[in-house]
């Protein structure tokens, strides 16, 4: 029987590059690191409406506890959905935006679950999706 040594050289000469398995490339605006370009132009346009007093306050990962109801009208929590932003408007409702490359599965049932039953809950809040 054989007894193999790692070399640790060969260890430290390794690399390891970490990539998005959808082509997103994780950019930096104003400071603060976005997951793609695509989110960093929404956040770019976010902040020229918050100038232009569209909107009082954006607030970026804005999450959202997803639940669905049972038959006797409890709440069943599922899990949370975390959206790119949240838009204060001035009359003191908001706007979530999502910028989205690639329509996943989990996307569509976190979707499904927002406008079905999330949003009718939350009268105060609208929904809109940036696609590339």
């Amino acid at each position: 029987m054989k007894t193999v040594h790692y070399n640790k050289a060969i260890k430290n000469q390794m690399y390891y590059q970490s990539y998005n398995k959808y082509g997103a490339k994780k950019t930096v605006y104003n400071g603060r690191k976005y997951d793609s370009k695509l989110e960093a132009r929404v956040a770019q346009e976010l902040d020229l409406r918050m100038k232009a007093k569209e909107f009082v306050e954006v607030v970026p990962q804005f999450r959202v506890k997803l639940y669905c109801y049972l038959p006797d009208g409890s709440q069943l929590y599922l899990w949370d959905y975390i959206c790119d932003f949240r838009c204060e408007k001035p009359d003191g409702s908001y706007l979530l935006v999502e910028a989205k490359g690639m329509r996943t599965g989990r996307f569509r049932d976190n979707l499904k679950l927002l406008d079905g039953i999330w949003l009718p809950d939350h009268l105060d809040y609208d929904y809109e999706i940036i696609q590339q």
